[in-house]
């Protein structure tokens, strides 16, 4: 048994560095110098690396290697130069990054990479077909339903998932089911008429 007395210095640092040491990989050196005088062996920290990902998007397969932690957002921005689907908030709070997966809206910034393969993810670039447009980009525009246009992309594809999803187009409900998406110009109303338009309503 050791019968030792340990310092209130050196409790301290023992107590602490299990912890530290799982949280902050960078400083593995200064950790090592600090584990041996405390006498405690501390393993390095170590986070998973890029892993292969094969991701479905606007009807194209993407070979990718990333880090588990990336999310679709800087993925589809990044890694394959879709700039549509735009970074804002980067907290699911203003729908500019909305997308769809598999015909429902999601926030590309909450969603990681890694967990969207098998599935089809559509950007505002995969809407048209063509020079054609799709009836909400064209509805969109009929109803001058954007002023600095930032945060269209995320309304237009937000739009296309209410609409698949077969829901009233009265305008408090059309209101309540686009409000994750926030317009800072306020262009509000030609939203809900452009929405209305697209379903056949306006």
């Amino acid at each position: 048994m050791n019968t030792r007395k340990l310092s209130r210095r050196r409790f301290l640092v023992r107590a602490a560095l299990p912890a530290v040491a799982a949280g902050i990989g960078a400083h593995a050196p200064q950790l090592a110098s600090a584990a041996e005088v405390a006498g405690v062996a501390v393993a390095p920290a170590h986070g998973p690396g890029p892993v292969p990902v094969r991701l479905m998007v606007n009807g194209t397969t993407h070979e990718l290697t990333l880090e588990p932690r990336v999310t679709l957002l800087d993925a589809l921005r990044e890694r394959l130069a879709l700039t549509g689907t735009k970074k804002g908030c980067d907290q699911g709070q203003c729908g500019a990054c909305t997308v769809l997966i598999d015909g429902r809206r999601v926030n590309a910034c909450l969603t990681l990479a890694i967990a969207t393969q098998g599935k089809h993810v559509t950007t505002v670039e995969g809407l048209a077909r063509g020079e054609t447009l799709h009836p909400v980009q064209q509805a969109f525009i009929d109803k001058d339903a954007f002023q600095c246009g930032y945060c269209t992309p995320g309304q237009i594809c937000s739009a296309v998932g209410l609409l698949n999803e077969k829901r009233a187009l009265d305008d408090a409900t059309v209101r309540e089911y686009m409000s994750g998406n926030i317009c800072r110009c306020g262009a509000y109303t030609n939203i809900v008429a452009a929405v209305q338009a697209a379903g056949g309503h306006g």
